[in-house]
């Protein structure tokens, strides 16, 4: 399929064999379902797809452009999961130590058992603090002290490793402080030492001014309407929804602490529209990238460790990522079917991928990041109107256009 014949009103280009996605993708911004958005995918080392549409900015019109970046939330940690596995493969840590021998002070409140492991495929029962913190606390390097405190004074709310319970926030104050200990510098920096700027991807944890013209305007879903469909399908039963909500609305749950604590304030998800937001390194959501800065951070990672004669991972690194460490039928903060592998998020088969190999994660609104080890895939998507549902029908509906993709159903693809 050539340039040319990207259906409108996408742009882009792709490959022969790929037209299934194209055209899904022209269709969610042809129906008003997309604002601006892109999405981007390789396969065998190739970009075959790689459209984009829509605007930026609505106010100025701004037109989304091949190389619009936007706040990505939760994709945000499969970055980070990247740096994890890349600093364990070189002697960083071990994965079933117990964070307390990097970290003495964390073994306070009954942690003292807890391995890094546990930690980061979400089972060390330390999804929600008890401490009141702030967006502004975890900005401002005066109140370091006050967080880093609030996490080693946690008691776990379950007995660790026996549940599991997604560490909404928390993975990332977590993970920002247990890499200190065992590298000596801010994961961010080794991130895109390592990883990021090597690979080509634009990904970026702490997104400096010179990128702030790429910057897309992120749009939450008003919070009467999020309310009022999420009160909906709590009233229409057992949804993932409304499991979430009902979970979110019990004072003092888990659920609750996990999305509220730290507070995001008044402006509440629109204040990741804000620089000092992007600026700062928050390890559980405040990564920018486009679409190709994504799919290409999971370049290496769908071809088994290297990509262009070097190699970032090793195979026995990523092999234990092709499986679910972790998985619970009804997560006790995502209140859905999933799982987790040292950082990656191991979905349901029938969500993005249809291998259980793939990994990668998932962020609020719909963005996603993800490989396919086994048919050598790597997908980045990235949007600005946000989705109110744990998992965006847009996003589940570009992936099964993917997989129904002559190229991918040719025998041996």
């Amino acid at each position: 399929m050539s340039p040319a014949s990207v259906p409108a009103p996408a742009h882009g280009t792709i490959a022969d064999g790929f037209g299934p996605l194209a055209r899904r993708f022209a269709a969610h911004l042809a129906d008003g379902d997309e604002l601006g958005a892109s999405v981007v995918v390789y396969w065998r080392g190739r970009r075959v797809a790689k459209l984009w549409g829509g605007l930026a900015d609505v106010a100025s019109g701004r037109a989304w452009q091949h190389d619009t970046r936007i706040v990505v939330f939760s994709v945000t940690k499969g970055l980070v999961a990247m740096a994890l596995n890349l600093a364990s493969e070189r002697g960083l840590f071990e994965w079933d130590a117990p964070v307390a021998s990097y970290w003495p002070e964390f073994a306070r409140a009954g942690k003292e058992r807890v391995t890094v492991r546990a930690l980061f495929n979400h089972r060390a029962g330390l999804a929600g603090l008890d401490a009141p913190l702030s967006l502004r606390d975890c900005l401002e390097p005066a109140a370091t002290e006050r967080v880093r405190r609030a996490l080693e004074e946690q008691k776990p709310a379950w007995e660790p490793d026996s549940e599991q319970g997604y560490h909404a926030q928390s993975f990332g104050l977590y993970a920002a402080e247990l890499f200190r200990r065992v590298a000596g510098e801010e994961l961010s920096d080794f991130l895109h030492r390592e990883l990021l700027e090597p690979v080509g991807s634009d990904a970026r944890l702490g997104t400096p001014a010179s990128e702030d013209a790429r910057i897309a305007t992120l749009y939450p879903p008003p919070a009467g309407l999020r309310l009022a469909r999420m009160f909906g399908s709590v009233l229409a039963g057992n949804s993932n929804e409304a499991r979430v909500m009902r979970a979110a609305l019990a004072p003092g749950s888990v659920g609750r602490r996990a999305f509220l604590n730290p507070r995001v304030g008044p402006r509440g998800l629109l204040a990741y529209n804000e620089p000092p937001v992007r600026r700062a390194a928050l390890l559980w959501a405040s990564a920018t990238a486009s679409a190709d800065g994504v799919a290409r951070a999971y370049l290496p990672l769908s071809l088994g460790g290297s990509l262009d004669g070097r190699r970032y991972f090793r195979p026995e690194t990523l092999a234990p990522l092709h499986r679910r460490q972790s998985w619970s039928e009804q997560d006790r903060v995502l209140q859905k079917p999933l799982g987790w592998s040292q950082g990656f998020l191991k979905e349901e088969e029938d969500v993005f991928a249809p291998n259980p190999e793939s990994f990668g994660h998932a962020g609020m609104g719909g963005a996603l990041g993800f490989c396919d080890p086994v048919r050598e895939l790597a997908f980045g998507y990235v949007m600005n109107r946000m989705d109110w549902r744990v998992r965006s029908p847009r996003v589940k509906a570009l992936c099964r256009a993917l997989y129904a993709c002559p190229a991918l159903l040719e025998r041996g693809a």
